[in-house]
């Protein structure tokens, strides 16, 4: 009878030493040519056994007040299975609300931003290149704002650097481009990881800043309900 129970239990204690064993791995890319313009975000983790795909495939500026309209993909082992594909806008009023969500947040958990650091400074960052050719049209303004760039590249990184953990040196371009046409084109990967123990230590410690602010479930609620009412877009054909 001993026998029988601890099987079972030593299975289960081997498979939970397994899934804290793994990584949340993840890698964001960035890639605009003049107007062909892509945003993707892979993430996987339990050893490959789960993955996700996200994919903002075109951008279309649509003006001040419209903002930004994009064509939003997911796909992936954890989703349905059936690939999904929205039309999701970025405007003000949008922009608005996810501030509004933010200082929401901030009341409602103790320390947030304190969490927030201490949990970012645990993401190990493996790959980070960042690459950028354009041209102004003439040769003397292209060369002084490839100066301005550089300066702004480098001072974008040693700010990422100083709350993440870099494995190798990023690898940071700015290609002048001298000719007579306007044109400009970027691409940025970063690739990285969370151990899924720390994960799980994280959401631990965030419920417990949660319950320890008065009225803290309450309002976390109201911005779940909040995030899940702005995510019911509706699907394209």
């Amino acid at each position: 009878m001993t026998l029988w129970l601890g099987i079972p239990l030593g299975l289960l204690v081997l498979a939970m030493i397994l899934v804290l064993s793994s990584s949340i791995d993840f890698r964001i890319r960035c890639y605009k040519h003049d107007k062909n313009d892509l945003i993707e975000l892979d993430v996987k983790t339990l050893f490959g056994l789960i993955k996700l795909h996200y994919e903002l495939p075109r951008l279309v500026f649509k003006g001040l007040e419209q903002g930004v309209l994009g064509k939003f993909k997911e796909t992936g082992t954890a989703t349905t299975g059936v690939d999904t594909v929205k039309e999701e806008q970025f405007d003000k009023e949008r922009i608005e609300r996810w501030r509004d969500n933010v200082q929401l947040a901030v009341k409602s958990t103790r320390g947030l931003k304190k969490w927030f650091k201490e949990t970012v400074s645990h993401v190990k960052i493996s790959k980070l290149d960042w690459s950028t050719d354009f041209s102004l049209g003439d040769a003397a303004d292209t060369a002084i704002v490839s100066g301005a760039v550089w300066g702004l590249k480098w001072s974008i990184v040693g700010f990422i650097s100083q709350r993440v953990k870099l494995k190798h040196n990023p690898r940071v371009f700015v290609k002048p481009v001298f000719q007579d046409e306007h044109s400009f084109s970027m691409e940025f990967v970063c690739e990285g990881k969370l151990s899924v123990s720390y994960a799980v230590y994280a959401s631990l410690q965030l419920l417990l800043r949660v319950l320890r602010e008065a009225g803290g479930i309450s309002k976390w609620r109201k911005i779940l309900k909040r995030m899940r009412r702005e995510s019911h877009g509706q699907s394209l054909e």
